[in-house]
C-alpha cells in the first residue's frame, strides 16, 4: 500500500484515536506566538476532570513546588507553556485503552513502557544543559504513537507484526514495512502533523530510532531525540530479557551523544524505578511494583554465573542467591528510606538543604527567563559564630542555628525559599524581586534577628546576621549563570562582613581602570 493510501485510510477510520477537545484546542492556541497563559488557564479550566488531573500532578513530588498551588490559572502560570501543554498531552493519551476485539497488543503494557520511557527522557534531559525537560516527558510518552495508531486501525494486520518479531533476529520496523509499506515512525509523525503537533514534538516520534538522521539545526530538539532513543534503552533494561546488554548499551551511548558524566548516569539508573513507579500514580496508572535497574541487574549477571554448574551446586548458588538479595533489599529499602528524609531538608534546622537550593535556584531561574521577571538571593551568615561555639558550646550553637532559621521562616513570603548553605550559612531565594523589594526584606530579617532572644532552658542568647544580596534578570542579562548570581551574593556578603557585620550590603559591579 502507497504511504498515501494508507494515510488516507488511517486518518479516515473510525478506529483512529482523537484527541479531546480540550488537547486539540491548546495544540492550536499554543501555536499562536500571541497566546497568553491567561488563555491557556482559561481554556483548560472548562475541564474540570482534566484541571484536577493536572492540579494533582504540580502539587506532587513530581514537581516538588515549595508552595501549594490552588488554581490552574497559577499552575499555568508557575509551570508555563510547554508543561501545561506537555500535561494536557500525556492525560489524554493515556486515557486511550484497547477495543472489544481480542488482539495480540497489550495496551496496558504498551501504556506502562511509553510511561516509563516519558519518565527516562526527563530524567535523562535534567542533566542536559539549555533543555526544557518538560517537553522531554510527552516526546517520550508519545514515541510510538504509530504502534498505538497502526493496532487500532488494523488489528489482525498488527497483530501479524506482533507474531513476526516473536521470533529471533526480527525487527519491528522492518516487518511493519512488510506488511504496511510504512513503519510506525511514519505513521506516528504524519498522524501528529495532521493533528497540529509542532515541530518540537514531531521531530522525536520521527527519528528516535535513528537521532543520527535529524539534521536539523535546533540544538534543543536534537537533545529531545537523542534523549527519548537512550529512553528506550533505558527502559528495556525494565522490561527485557537481556538487561545486562541495554545496560551497557545506554551507558556507552549516553556518554556518545549527550556527553553525560559517569556520575549522572548512575544518578539516572539509581532514580529511575522509583520515578517510574511515582509517575504510575501521578497519572492514574497502576504499576505494579518491579525491581529496580541494579537488582536486574545483579540476577542478571547470577544467572550468567550459574550456567556452568551442575545440580547441587546450582541450587547451593540459587539459595545463598536469594538471601543475599533478600537481604540487599532490606538494606535498600532502609536506605531509602533514610534518602527520602534527607533528600531535601537539613536534619539539623529543618531549612532546605544545599542539593535543594541548587535545583530550587535552577526552577526559579527558568521561570524568570520565560516570564521575564527578576529574581534575587540573599546570603545571610552569622556573625562570630565560630567564637559563640566555642564560648557556649556546639549544643547551644545547633540550637541557635535551629531558632535562627525558624526566625527566617516566620518573615519571609510563603513562596520564598530558605535553605542552609553550609555551616552557619543560609540562603534565600527572592522569586520576582528586585534589588530595592529584597533590600527591604533582608533589613527586615536583619532587625528581627537582632531583636529575637534565643532562650533555651538554661540561657538566653542574642546573635546578630549579616546579608549579601545579588538580583538578576536573567532572560536578558547577557552572559548569565547561576554560579555567577550566587557569586554576586557572596560578594555582597563579603562587603558587608568587612564593614562590620549585622548589616545589609547589596551586589554592585566594582569599576575596572586601566593605565595607558
Amino acid at each position: 500500500m502507497k504511504h498515501d493510501e494508507l494515510l488516507a485510510k488511517i486518518l479516515s477510520s473510525g478506529e483512529l484515536p482523537t484527541l479531546p477537545t480540550v488537547a486539540s484546542q491548546l495544540i492550536s492556541l499554543t501555536s499562536r506566538e500571541d497566546a497568553t497563559l491567561a488563555e491557556i488557564g482559561d481554556l483548560i479550566a472548562r475541564d474540570i476532570s482534566l484541571s484536577a488531573k493536572i492540579l494533582k500532578v504540580s502539587n506532587s513530588a513530581f514537581y516538588s513546588f515549595p508552595q501549594q498551588i490552588g488554581s490552574i490559572q497559577q499552575a499555568v502560570s508557575i509551570l508555563g507553556m510547554n508543561a501545561v501543554r506537555s500535561l494536557v498531552l500525556s492525560f489524554s493519551f493515556l486515557s486511550i485503552r484497547g477495543g472489544k476485539s481480542p488482539s495480540r497488543f497489550d495496551f496496558r503494557r504498551f501504556w506502562t513502557k511509553s510511561l516509563a520511557s516519558a519518565v527516562a527522557t526527563r530524567l535523562i534531559l535534567e542533566k542536559v544543559k539549555g533543555v526544557e525537560a518538560e517537553e522531554g516527558f510527552v516526546s517520550g510518552l508519545l514515541q510510538n504513537l504509530g504502534e498505538l495508531i497502526l493496532a487500532k486501525t488494523f488489528p489482525p494486520e498488527y497483530d501479524k507484526v506482533l507474531q513476526a518479531v516473536e521470533e529471533p533476529d526480527r525487527e519491528i520496523l522492518t516487518e511493519e514495512e512488510f506488511i504496511f509499506g510504512a513503519d510506525h515512525t511514519f505513521i506516528g509523525t504524519n498522524v501528529a502533523k495532521n493533528w497540529g503537533f509542532p515541530e518540537a514534538l514531531l521531530a522525536p516520534i520521527q527519528f528516535h530510532h535513528e537521532p543520527e538522521k535529524y539534521t536539523g539545526n535546533n540544538a534543543a530538539i536534537r537533545s529531545t531525540i537523542r534523549a527519548v532513543y537512550l529512553s528506550d534503552l533505558l527502559v528495556n533494561i525494565l522490561f527485557s530479557d537481556k538487561p545486562e546488554a541495554y545496560h551497557k548499551r545506554f551507558q556507552k551511548e549516553a556518554a556518545k551523544l549527550l556527553g553525560l558524566t559517569g556520575e549522572a548516569i548512575e544518578s539516572i539508573l539509581e532514580q529511575f524505578h522509583f520515578r517510574v513507579k511515582e509517575a504510575g500514580t501521578y497519572f492514574d496508572l497502576k504499576i505494579e511494583a518491579g525491581k529496580s535497574v541494579q537488582e536486574i541487574l545483579q540476577e542478571a549477571n547470577i544467572r550468567l554465573s550459574l550456567i556452568n554448574l551442575d545440580y547441587d551446586q546450582m541450587n547451593k548458588q540459587l539459595i545463598q542467591a536469594k538471601i543475599n538479595l533478600e537481604n540487599l533489599t532490606r538494606e535498600l529499602e532502609a536506605k531509602n528510606r533514610l534518602l527520602d528524609n534527607l533528600a531535601n531538608v537539613d536534619g539539623l534546622t529543618g531549612a532546605f538543604n544545599h542539593r535543594y537550593f541548587q535545583n530550587a535556584l535552577d526552577q526559579e531561574i527558568s521561570r524568570s527567563i520565560r516570564h521575564g521577571n527578576e529574581i534575587s538571593i540573599l546570603f545571610i551568615d552569622i556573625d562570630f559564630f565560630k567564637k559563640f561555639n566555642d564560648t557556649y558550646g556546639h549544643q547551644a550553637g545547633d540550637f541557635v542555628l535551629t531558632e535562627f532559621a525558624r526566625t527566617i521562616q516566620d518573615n519571609i513570603r510563603q513562596y520564598d525559599i530558605l535553605a542552609r548553605y553550609g555551616g552557619e550559612e543560609f540562603v534565600v531565594i527572592l522569586p520576582e524581586t528586585g534589588t530595592e523589594e529584597a533590600l527591604i526584606v533582608a533589613e527586615k530579617l536583619r532587625a528581627a534577628i537582632e531583636a529575637t532572644p534565643f532562650r533555651d532552658t538554661r540561657e538566653e542568647y542574642h546573635v546578630t546576621a549579616s546579608f549579601g544580596q545579588a538580583c538578576s534578570k536573567p532572560g536578558l542579562e547577557d552572559n548569565f549563570s547561576r554560579d555567577g548570581l550566587v557569586s554576586r551574593a557572596d560578594q555582597a556578603l563579603y562587603e558587608a562582613k568587612e564593614k562590620g557585620r549585622n548589616r545589609v550590603a547589596a551586589f554592585t559591579p566594582k569599576k575596572k581602570w586601566f593605565s595607558f
